[in-house]
């Protein structure tokens, strides 16, 4: 019960925090991690955006990552002196394609915090990632990356 409550309470706030600056809509970078790749971030409005990843296996074997996010941005929560720096949460899907054994789908939940420097031009993250596999089967996974983005 506890865990609906405080559910409803971020979707109200994120609903209704709106930070009176405006985004660059579309950034292109790279991110560290699990995996380790390219990342793109597309903004529709100052607190929604989709972000995509297509990423590599830092482990060794032959395996290619694709993933997409829908993520809410909590503005003003994390203050530092002049940077923007959002807190994010989201829902979205993965891909794994790998050599010699079953590919991987399942559904992520990123958190993370993003730092905009530049006139907002410029974009660091880090998140942490829980995952929830279907394919080939049902098993729970945490994965983590820190990136840069330079925005449009």
């Amino acid at each position: 019960m506890k865990i609906k409550i405080l559910f409803v309470f971020l979707l109200i706030f994120t609903a209704t925090s709106v930070h009176a600056f405006e985004r660059n809509k579309f950034g292109i970078g790279v991110m560290a991690g699990d995996p380790s790749g390219i990342t793109a971030k597309y903004m529709l409005d100052n607190t929604n955006g989709v972000d995509f990843a297509v990423g590599w296996s830092t482990s060794g074997s032959n395996e290619y990552y694709f993933s997409s996010d829908y993520l809410f941005h909590i503005y003003d929560v994390v203050q530092i002196s002049k940077i923007v720096s959002p807190l994010y949460w989201g829902g979205g899907v993965r891909y794994i394609n790998r050599e010699k054994r079953d590919n991987k789908f399942g559904l992520r939940i990123p958190v993370g915090i993003e730092f905009l420097f530049l006139n907002n031009r410029l974009g660091a993250f880090g998140e942490l990632v829980p995952l929830l596999d279907f394919t080939p089967d049902t098993d729970f996974d945490v994965e983590f990356g820190i990136g840069v983005r330079f925005f449009f």
